[in-house]
């Protein structure tokens, strides 16, 4: 059983001492790990399928995480700590449900497979026979050094995914220069404006030879691609993490998470603080605030949507009007084989160097996140969890990352599990678990933070509707996938 975790002490907010400029980086990571789920992988399937009639649901879901991360902002910046720590407090049954989810995504690692998939083809060819478990252990190596490398685990994320991030821009707006016409932005901008409009489900697609389904886009993989346009599942929550790590708010009274591989000063997670209702500390919460707007508005909404967009914009380019799909064992050569087509030998390259580093960038953030969570609350939540730091959890549960992704990769490839499987199976249990915390962090700010520090009406709103949306979906799901069941039990009854 967990132990209860101790109420959050009193504290002033300190005063922000560092221009906006410098501060900035917990909204890049953000975008860094967005960009290699929905943006690259899942919205280019689906709009090879269906064309532009779905853009708008792309740009509604990552709309709505804006409004989840500025939530997940206020409660890191009065109080220091991740929600994760606040839903535990709280909710305890949450400990459990965020535990099984960032377990199972151990075994689902669909972005250090993609990215091995496009080195190995960048290096040798799609066709060489290397197994892709070895690929995703060369990956998985890289991200050790990246996270246990360094002294500070934070400060490596944040540069790495920042080049990566500026890299993936450059790039794609190059690409998109090169291969866009003005009639693909007109279909972009009727897809925008179609709210509300849905093929009917499922979308069939169809062989070379016209008559053998090869796949169908179902209601669950729409869904699924509706939570990862943007973050999606838990990823959002990684936010407190980067605005402690910054010392951003009261984050800068709590210790920054080190590398156990190197000697230091030990300083464990402390528990988070709440300010007295004082005039200077309602001042500086809402210049803290103001960091956050910015922060995500500037750098994961706009730029997420400006990175999907163009991710979209070439498959609307390139695939859809050549019915071309991209296959689902191979997703990132074949984006970047086609586009060579348009574009040459320049092209395809330069999509493959794009497309790994869009994945990297989003198996990374999510290894960081997750150890960080699983380490976090083994740690607070449980007596064994005292057995060792919070930092030599964190070893310990990106080395067990890697040993389950790697032994999970070899299992499904012989068992022919697509990549683009793992995708669709993380985004189908991030989006019900997406409907259980949205409300549930609303309701924590809400209640439990001082009455300057609660969010507004404006906030409430797009919270309500973010949640109706994520449980609407939820809920939608469990139907269609039940409904039938039913049915044929009550007709062989």
């Amino acid at each position: 059983m967990p132990i209860p975790v101790p109420a959050l002490k009193e504290a002033d907010l300190p005063k922000r001492d560092k221009p906006l400029l410098k501060m900035m980086g917990p909204g890049i990571v953000m975008a860094g790990i967005a960009i290699g789920s929905g943006e690259l992988v899942m919205w280019p399937w689906v709009t090879s399928i269906v064309g532009a009639q779905l853009i708008w649901a792309a740009a509604l879901g990552i709309f709505l995480q804006l409004w989840i991360n500025i939530e997940v902002g206020r409660w890191a910046i009065v109080t220091g700590e991740s929600p994760f720590i606040g839903l535990a407090r709280f909710f305890k049954l949450t400990i459990y449900l965020f535990l099984f989810v960032v377990f199972v995504g151990k075994f689902l690692p669909g972005w250090a497979r993609e990215t091995g998939m496009a080195l190995k083809a960048l290096i040798f060819g799609p066709d060489h026979d290397s197994p892709a478990w070895m690929w995703t252990a060369i990956v998985f190596a890289a991200i050790i050094g990246i996270l246990l490398g360094p002294k500070v685990v934070y400060t490596a994320v944040e540069r790495c995914i920042t080049f990566l991030v500026l890299l993936i821009v450059l790039g794609l707006t190059y690409i998109v220069f090169k291969i866009g016409t003005r009639e693909h932005f007109v279909l972009m901008w009727e897809g925008l404006l179609n709210v509300g409009h849905f093929p009917k489900f499922p979308v069939d697609v169809m062989a070379d030879d016209g008559t053998t389904v090869r796949d169908q886009l179902t209601f669950g993989k729409f869904f699924g691609a509706v939570v990862f346009a943007g973050l999606g599942g838990l990823s959002n929550l990684y936010y407190g993490y980067y605005l402690r790590e910054k010392r951003i708010g009261m984050g800068a009274r709590m210790p920054t998470l080190m590398s156990a591989a190197h000697k230091h000063e030990v300083k464990e997670m402390d528990i988070g603080y709440v300010y007295p209702e004082t005039e200077e500390n309602q001042r500086r919460f809402k210049d803290w605030m103001r960091y956050v707007h910015i922060d995500q508005v500037v750098f994961f909404w706009i730029l997420g949507t400006f990175t999907i967009s163009l991710f979209i914009f070439g498959a609307l380019a390139v695939l859809h009007p050549q019915g071309l799909v991209p296959d689902r064992s191979s997703l990132v050569w074949d984006l970047a084989a086609i586009l060579g087509d348009s574009m040459g030998t320049s092209g395809r390259y330069l999509f493959l160097i794009v497309g790994m580093a869009a994945l990297f960038s989003t198996q990374l953030g999510s290894m960081d996140g997750g150890s960080r969570i699983f380490a976090e609350l083994l740690h607070t939540n449980f007596k064994f969890g005292r057995w060792f730091r919070v930092e030599q959890w964190y070893m310990i549960l990106v080395g067990t990352t890697v040993i389950i992704g790697t032994i999970s990769v070899a299992y499904f490839e012989k068992h022919d599990i697509s990549g683009l499987a793992f995708f669709f199976i993380v985004g189908l249990i991030s989006g019900f678990t997406m409907a259980v915390y949205v409300p549930a962090l609303l309701y924590m700010n809400l209640t439990y933070l001082p009455k300057s520090a609660r969010p507004g009406w404006v906030n409430i709103f797009f919270m309500v509707m973010a949640s109706t949306m994520y449980i609407g979906f939820a809920v939608y799901t469990i139907y269609i996938n039940v409904a039938p069941v039913v049915a044929g039990w009550a007709a062989a009854g």
